[in-house]
C-alpha cells in the first residue's frame, strides 16, 4: 500500500485550506454528497463522476457451500450486492507513475 490513509475529516480540511469556506459547510456538503452517491446506489443506479470514476453496484452470486471464516461452520449465503468503483481515465493516469510502482520495476530489472 501506498501512503497513508485519508480520512473524511482531512478531506474536509484540505477543502477548507484551499477554500476558506466554512468546515461546517464543507462537512454538511461531503456529507450530502455520499448520503446521495449510497441513495442512489441502494436504488440501482450507476453513479459517473467524469474522469474520476464509476460507482454501480455488482450482483454476487450465492453458494450452498460458504465457510464462515469465524467460526468455521459450513452456511449458505444468498445472491447479495456489493458496491464496486471503476477508476476514471484520469483518475488511472494521476496515480500511474506512484513511487512504489518504479520501486517494484527496479526491483523486477535487478533480478
Amino acid at each position: 500500500m501506498i501512503g497513508k490513509k485519508i480520512t473524511k475529516a482531512e478531506i474536509i480540511d484540505g477543502v477548507y485550506e484551499k477554500t476558506g469556506v466554512n468546515r461546517r459547510d464543507i462537512k454538511t456538503t461531503v456529507d450530502l454528497a455520499l448520503e446521495e452517491i449510497k441513495d442512489a446506489l441502494s436504488k440501482g443506479s450507476l453513479i459517473e463522476l467524469r474522469g474520476f470514476g464509476t460507482f454501480e453496484i455488482r450482483i454476487r452470486k450465492g453458494r450452498k457451500k460458504a465457510r464462515n471464516p469465524k467460526t468455521g461452520e459450513n452456511v449458505a449465503v444468498l445472491s447479495h450486492g456489493i458496491a464496486a468503483f471503476r477508476a476514471g481515465k484520469e483518475l488511472r493516469q494521476a496515480v500511474w507513475n506512484l513511487p512504489a510502482r518504479n520501486e517494484a520495476l527496479d526491483e523486477i530489472s535487478s533480478d
